[in-house]
């Protein structure tokens, strides 16, 4: 789920039948008493990369560095300063589309390089050959892709009318959807050296302060009773049933945040001050509608979610751990405790092969099409799943480059949540490969749609997992268990979003010492969760690990807007007729192809219409009304 982007070279980032298993479903799993010892997770897959390179000294890599700078080279002797003329000539159509696809040909190539590099550096981010690799390929990238920069900007310089009579060539037209798009980008493009200057400065800027980032949040340790931890296992056991776990988990937490504040709060300040001086230079006027821009959404689109979350911030959070301080026999919880398993839940560890039959049966029971090409994530070995040191934290799915395949990195540690995030990373990997069609310029997707198909994954899997349980404690808690994802998906993306707003605006009058980051913070998280969570001393520096902060601005409000889309997406599938699989699955493989409010339009959605949003909060409104009534 890496954000659009219109230049060529894509840098290093950090994204058959089903077997019919015999292993217990997860509803069966999940509803063995709380007494019994938790089994294992069983053996957990890790990916194999050599099907983009078998490893960082292979000699493919070298060769394909060597061919990726030459083509560059080329490319831009053939075309640098030649676009309008040759546009305008009696094949004006079919010779600007024959560059466009050898630029297609360049960036495919270049997003294996980079793809395998960033892939290799999430799995292992502390190993210093593996550190230096990712460099290494980092700058060659860099450096290559300043041959390519002319072009984008060349384009847009065309004249419209020239560029209508070249477009009429269909060779061309199949690109329109790219060209459209990047000559949205034209207002906010600079003079050529100086876009230069920004492609060249940016190893030394952003991209080295977001590596800096990864390195140091994967070697920080955490004291947990008597062990050194990491941090995807120390975050896991906020998520423990023992209270004392939670509690020492979260106070270590706090104390290694505490001791890095200085370097957090540095990169905090340096990659803000960084976008303000782009956002100056490009002239776009609020914070956030570079990424508005990059999503293709309108700034009203975004404000009108924004608006609609934090309204509905009484009806859904605050209302619901108000219910759930009440099933832990108190009138308010702790921070730590805000993702505590309720006492009434399950505690079985679900083994992996559970997992896998869950989510394949309930995407099975939606499209055969869909679990068929899911389940090419676990036979052909495109998923990481052990927690290991230096291992990224959290997850993604890769979409690497149309000639080969995505990949799915997760930390699994047999937590119920982490079925959900299988089922919806899987969801990326699925659209991502059936977008692939279009090309390696047009096979990325809008943030704003990016998160549909994983989310929908989930709901999915949800579905099937509640149809399945029968005792009514467990059913209890699964429904709280969804509404928690459902809060941490809208609520929590939608207060970080008001956090980065925040944090880049007063970073406009000087830098933030970390004490005001989170006093920040602390504001917009005591105004998201309400008066039922108890955010105790230590809570301010939280803000320090999220990477979506660091690496791609303003992403959050994606998942809000995919959750609210899918709510209302998965109402209209709940009462359609035959045939809303293949439409949704059309709309997957569209791609970047077409807007939003376009694939939308067959399920008779707007997103621009003031209620959408609400249709989608009061669904998980309505969920919360069900757990009342459930005592």
């Amino acid at each position: 789920m890496s954000p659009r982007s219109t230049s060529a070279l894509r840098k290093p980032n950090t994204k058959k039948t089903v077997a019919k298993a015999k292993s217990k479903s997860i509803a069966k799993s999940m509803a063995k008493s709380a007494g019994k010892p938790a089994s294992k997770t069983g053996k957990l897959p890790e990916w194999n990369l050599a099907d983009l390179y078998s490893g960082i000294d292979a000699p493919e890599v070298a060769r394909d560095l060597e061919k990726m700078a030459a083509d560059c080279v080329a490319f831009e002797t053939d075309y640098k300063g030649k676009l309008a003329t040759g546009s305008a000539g009696e094949d004006g159509g079919k010779w600007l589309a024959e560059a466009v696809r050898r630029y297609e040909a360049i960036d495919d190539l270049a997003g294996r390089l980079g793809s395998y590099a960033g892939l290799v550096h999430a799995g292992d981010s502390v190993s210093p050959a593996i550190s230096k690799f990712y460099g290494d390929v980092s700058e060659r990238l860099t450096e290559a892709s300043t041959h390519l920069l002319f072009f984008a900007l060349e384009l847009n310089r065309i004249d419209d009318d020239l560029l209508a009579r070249a477009m009429q060539a269909a060779e061309l037209a199949h690109y329109r959807p790219w060209i459209e798009d990047l000559r949205k980008e034209k207002p906010y493009q600079l003079e050529d050296k100086l876009e230069q200057l920004f492609l060249e400065k940016a190893q030394t800027g952003y991209s080295a302060f977001n590596r800096l980032f990864d390195q140091t949040i994967s070697s920080l340790r955490f004291k947990v009773g008597a062990k050194e931890l990491a941090i995807e296992p120390t975050l896991n056991f906020l998520q423990d049933r023992d209270g004392a776990k939670r509690k020492s988990a979260a106070e270590a937490l706090a104390k290694t945040f505490k001791a890095n504040e200085r370097t957090f709060a540095l990169i905090t300040n340096t990659l803000a001050k960084d976008k303000d001086i782009s956002d100056r230079w490009r002239g776009f006027k609020d914070v956030a509608d570079s990424r508005h821009l990059n999503n293709r959404v309108e700034r009203e689109v975004v404000d009108a979610l924004v608006a609609s979350v934090r309204a509905a911030y009484p009806k859904l959070s605050h209302r619901y751990y108000g219910l759930k301080a009440k099933w832990f026999g108190k009138k308010r919880l702790a921070y730590w405790d805000r993702n505590a398993p309720l006492p009434f839940a399950a505690t079985d560890t679900i083994a992996w092969p559970e997992a896998r039959n869950m989510v394949l049966t309930a995407y099975r029971g939606f499209s055969p099409k869909m679990a068929d090409i899911a389940e090419r994530f676990f036979t052909d070995r495109w998923i990481d799943a052990p927690v290991r040191p230096g291992k990224a934290p959290g997850a993604f799915s890769h979409p690497t480059t149309p000639s080969a395949h995505p990949y799915v990195l997760m930390n699994y540690q047999g937590k119920p949540r982490d079925v959900m995030t299988l089922a919806h990373e899987l969801g990326h990997g699925v659209h991502q490969v059936l977008a692939a069609r279009n090309g390696a310029l047009m096979a990325p997707t809008p943030l704003t749609l990016a998160e549909t198909a994983s989310v929908f994954g989930e709901m999915l899997t949800f579905k099937r997992l509640l149809a399945q349980t029968k005792n009514a404690k467990q059913r209890q808690a699964l429904l709280a268990g969804k509404v928690e994802d459902m809060i941490n998906t809208v609520v929590r993306q939608i207060a970080f979003y008001s956090f980065e707003r925040a944090v880049h605006t007063e970073r406009k009058n000087g830098e933030l010492t970390a004490e005001r980051i989170g006093e920040i913070w602390l504001s917009v998280q005591g105004e998201s969760l309400g008066p039922a969570i108890e955010i105790k001393a230590g809570y301010e520096s939280y803000w320090m690990y999220i990477p979506h902060f660091i690496h791609s601005p303003f992403y959050v409000y994606a998942y809000a807007f995919g959750d609210c889309l899918v709510n209302s997406l998965y109402a209209v599938y709940e009462h359609a007729a035959e045939g809303f699989a293949e439409r949704y699955l059309d709309m997957l493989a569209a791609g970047g192809t077409k807007h939003y409010s376009e694939l939308l339009r067959p399920f008779g959605l707007d997103a621009k219409d003031p209620k959408f949003w609400d249709g989608g909060l009061s669904v998980i409104a309505g969920m919360i009304d069900e757990l009342e009534a459930m005592g």
